[in-house]
């Protein structure tokens, strides 16, 4: 499971977690997020989040 952070604002998608209230169920992978998802914070696309290595 990875974690992808937006670049905008710093919202941190991990894949282990999903997103149920949108629901996105835990373990959802990000390429399995649909492609019009925007982010819960500050609204941009996909394309604005980058993978975390840790």
């Amino acid at each position: 499971m990875k974690r992808w952070e937006c670049v905008v604002c710093g919202f941190i998608y991990d894949e282990s977690a999903g997103l149920p209230d949108e629901g996105i169920a835990p373990g959802t992978r990000w390429e399995d997020v649909p492609d019009d998802w925007e982010c819960p914070e500050c609204g941009v696309g996909k394309a604005d989040f980058e993978m975390i290595i840790i």
